[in-house]
């Protein structure tokens, strides 16, 4: 097997694992690109964005009796992309400076923490909002600017709109499935925009199966893991998601520490 096939293959798994759940895919994927070896060009970085479209498709497809049947879903899911693609637009040369292991290793640590302390704190009483049909346009928006936190790297774009919503006091899988579907917006435009930057890559024809390979396999694992976690959340907490992130991220800081990861090289 062509090793850029493989490298697709596995990334495309750790895209469809870690998209969805609120453990940051950002450094799920530097953790993978670190493992493989694989020295990040221009191809991958734009690889990275594009087959979160598979793991979008995933979403449209779950979620598409309320999408097509509850079109004031789609007003609200546009009121809570504004604060993310306002920051990100005007934050864009900043991020770069910022993409480095401590702050993706100090992102993790803080999010983990503020789950557990959300779901020590809060109880079911405090959960008000039972449905997506519930949510009104301020809290999409509020929920919206909680998920513009995840431009720092290590935040998790599911994690920092998950714990909007619960703040705002929408039970766990309203909360998850409000954030799932705000990826929809997010993430297209998202792609669109590294697809207008770096055009080449969807012209070299030499890109197209490994873009294939990672999509299709984003798009059934991303299928699978929200099926399960939409079914799991009610019974559960965040709280293993926390402790997850919290040793995720010390993980993190000892292998930039110790110099057995370099960020610049696996930088995604």
């Amino acid at each position: 097997m062509n090793l850029d096939y493989y490298y697709a293959l596995i990334l495309g798994i750790i895209e469809g694992l870690t998209e969805f759940l609120p453990i940051s895919s950002t450094g799920h994927m530097i953790l993978g690109a670190e493992i493989l070896g694989l020295n990040i060009d221009d191809f991958w970085r734009s690889f990275f964005i594009i087959i979160q479209l598979g793991s979008i498709l995933a979403v449209i497809f779950i979620f598409k009796e309320k999408l097509t049947q509850k079109l004031d879903i789609w007003l609200k899911l546009a009121v809570g992309f504004l604060p993310a693609g306002g920051v990100g637009f005007i934050a864009y040369k900043f991020l770069k400076e910022i993409f480095n292991g401590y702050t993706v290793a100090t992102m993790l640590i803080i999010g983990g923490i503020i789950f557990i302390i959300i779901e020590l704190k809060h109880r079911k009483k405090d959960y008000t909002i039972h449905s997506l049909d519930e949510v009104s346009y301020k809290q999409a928006f509020l929920i919206g600017l909680t998920q513009a936190l995840a431009i720092i790297p290590g935040t998790s774009r599911s994690g920092a709109s998950i714990i909007g919503g619960l703040l705002l006091g929408l039970d766990r899988k309203v909360a998850s499935e409000f954030s799932f579907l705000l990826a929809i917006p997010t993430m297209i435009i998202a792609t669109a925009y590294s697809i207008y930057k770096e055009p080449q890559v969807l012209s070299n024809m030499n890109n197209f199966i490994p873009l294939a390979i990672g999509f299709i396999t984003a798009f059934v694992v991303a299928f699978v893991v929200i099926k399960i976690f939409l079914k799991l959340i009610s019974k559960i907490n965040f709280i293993p998601f926390g402790i997850y992130r919290i040793i995720l991220g010390f993980v993190f800081l000892y292998l930039f520490m110790s110099g057995a990861l370099d960020i610049s090289r696996t930088g995604v």
